[in-house]
């Protein structure tokens, strides 16, 4: 996740990553594949929800915040307001 404030995140990539983590998840209980449980009851099992997308989001979220407080180039660009 180092480096994800800036990723640009399309529909397939986050589909992409939240399988990834159920695959993590899954493989951290020892699920066998021909296990036949749900990804809700995969969750339940682990006491957590998915939350990979969600601290991508926040950190992308304060990373925004801390730009747009900055006066330099990175709002600039953001904005799209330059002087002149």
């Amino acid at each position: 996740m180092y480096g994800c404030e800036a990723w640009t995140i399309a529909k397939q990539t986050q589909k992409n990553l939240e399988a990834t983590e159920m695959w993590f998840i899954r493989r951290m209980l020892r699920t066998p594949w021909v296990a036949k449980k749900s990804n809700e009851k995969v969750l339940k099992e682990a006491h957590t929800k998915r939350s990979l997308m969600n601290k991508i989001r926040k950190r992308q979220a304060t990373f925004f915040g801390h730009v747009m407080r900055k006066g330099k180039m990175e709002h600039i660009v953001t904005t799209g307001m330059m002087e002149g």
